[in-house]
């Protein structure tokens, strides 16, 4: 899974051909959660809230970014 972004040692990642609805995968440690796009909510997942806001903040100004992403299944790091 190709990753998009690092945040605090938070790994960001998409899988693309992955389920609906548009989503992210955060990973720190053992830690790990999924995020829908258009809600900014971590749906599935055990990460931790401190790593939850920073994630929430980091992709608030990006979620136009990552739906394009995600739609078009072409890869940037942001």
């Amino acid at each position: 899974m190709p990753v998009i972004a690092r945040i605090n040692g938070v790994v960001i990642r998409m899988f693309f051909g992955d389920h609906p609805p548009p989503h992210f995968h955060a990973t720190h440690n053992e830690k790990t959660g999924l995020f829908n796009i258009s809600k900014l909510e971590m749906t599935e997942g055990d990460l931790s809230t401190k790593d939850q806001k920073a994630v929430k903040y980091w992709a608030k100004d990006k979620q136009d970014k990552l739906k394009r992403m995600w739609e078009l299944q072409k890869i940037n790091k942001i």
